[in-house]
């Protein structure tokens, strides 16, 4: 059997979104692929403090994090690429010219800083797990790295702050995430470490920020509960995440043969 080289998205690819944990023939599936011979990855969005405390209990070493920007190969990161500088001091110069609150990610973990409490007032606090630390004298110009930027900008808001497109983004309720949105560029520098062809890779994704992985270069595979603009770019849609999505497909190229059996 051919190598080939998975990268599965976690948020309602692996995951159920009723329970937040790994479905079991999911879970079982990726260890089986393993055992099968092939590489096994996540790509997510996710930060790689936030990315490990969901693979390491199921015995995932491989990773695509932080949107592309961290690669960690069997256990070890290889690195985890910060904000450009010069764009993330531009997007702070902006805020603060607009009144406008934000907060910093600035190392690997929940932590974020802020010099004032605009972001909470006008966001609220973060829907998850968030230590909020207060500097006053914060000198973002003698930061030596930015992870990530949430700044307090509703949806309807967007329009009056064309600076906002300065660097990708997501929305996150009542405020933007500004951080790497290149699953894709991750990818391929993972394939280039491992000297792998990238015509074997497979990619496994739901919604909106794996659209930028899904490329014709190699196999994408929608899972039958994701976005439609997902779909119509997929080479295979599978069944639902619950439905065991991620089992079936991989039954149905032959990656796996093996009986699942709960």
């Amino acid at each position: 059997m051919r190598k080939k080289y998975f990268f599965f998205d976690i948020d309602a690819t692996l995951t159920d979104d009723a329970t937040h944990k790994i479905i079991p023939s999911a879970e079982w599936t990726l260890h089986e692929l393993e055992r099968n011979g092939h590489f096994v990855s996540i790509a997510t969005g996710r930060a790689h403090y936030k990315t490990v405390s969901f693979t390491d209990p199921i015995g995932i070493k491989n990773l695509v994090c932080c949107g592309g920007a961290c690669l960690v190969k069997d256990g070890v990161m290889l690195e985890n690429i910060p904000l450009p500088m010069d764009k993330a001091q531009a997007l702070i110069r902006h805020c603060e010219e607009e009144g406008i609150g934000y907060v910093l990610s600035v190392e690997d973990s929940d932590l974020v800083v802020m010099k004032d409490f605009r972001f909470l007032e006008q966001a609220g606090r973060r829907t998850e797990l968030t230590t909020y630390r207060y500097e006053p004298d914060l000198d973002v110009t003698a930061l030596s790295a930015i992870y990530k930027i949430y700044i307090a900008i509703t949806k309807e808001a967007e329009s009056r702050y064309p600076w906002i497109s300065l660097h990708g983004h997501l929305r996150m309720g009542t405020y933007l995430n500004y951080q790497y949105d290149a699953k894709k560029d991750g990818i391929i520098r993972m394939m280039k470490l491992l000297d792998a062809p990238l015509e074997d890779v497979v990619v496994f994704g739901d919604a909106v920020n794996d659209l930028v992985m899904f490329d014709p270069m190699w196999t994408s595979i929608a899972m039958g509960n994701g976005m439609q603009e997902l779909k119509d770019k997929a080479d295979y849609v599978t069944a639902a995440n619950t439905d065991d999505g991620i089992l079936k497909a991989c039954q149905h190229f032959g990656w796996i043969t093996a009986e699942y059996r709960p």
